[in-house]
């Protein structure tokens, strides 16, 4: 991970496109498009940007389209963003705007879950709704 004192960072320019995973010690600018999971500190999305995996970072500026799961420490959902995936975080951000299918979960709910905790599916495989007490 990069040092306060000597930060760096890396720019993925709108006309990239990759396919693979990324991983950075540095914090990371996209603007093209990526096909794959990526793990960095810190990731600022522009809103011409389009990822298809995973991310995972401690902190994370999001303005275009997010097709995967996020899990990050401290997280900005800008208005101009299309998430579909679920959300794992510690600190959300959602600008009026935004849009998001999937679920969203505190990350100490996620890695205190038990299988017990998980809905339950009814004969007909539909989740069978729980109230919580």
């Amino acid at each position: 991970m990069a040092s306060k004192s000597n930060s760096t960072f890396s720019v993925l320019g709108s006309d990239l496109a990759i396919k693979g995973d990324i991983k950075a010690s540095a914090d990371l600018h996209i603007d093209g498009n990526v096909e794959g999971d990526i793990a960095c500190t810190s990731l600022v999305q522009g809103e011409t940007s389009k990822v298809t995996g995973a991310i995972e970072a401690e902190s994370a500026r999001l303005a275009g389209t997010v097709d995967g799961s996020i899990t990050v420490r401290e997280l900005v959902i800008l208005k101009t963003a299309k998430i579909t995936g679920d959300v794992f975080y510690d600190a959300l951000t959602i600008e009026q705007g935004a849009q998001v299918e999937g679920r969203f979960a505190h990350r100490e709910r996620r890695a205190s879950s038990a299988p017990a905790a998980a809905p339950k599916a009814d004969g007909n495989g539909k989740p069978e709704l729980q109230i919580a007490n």
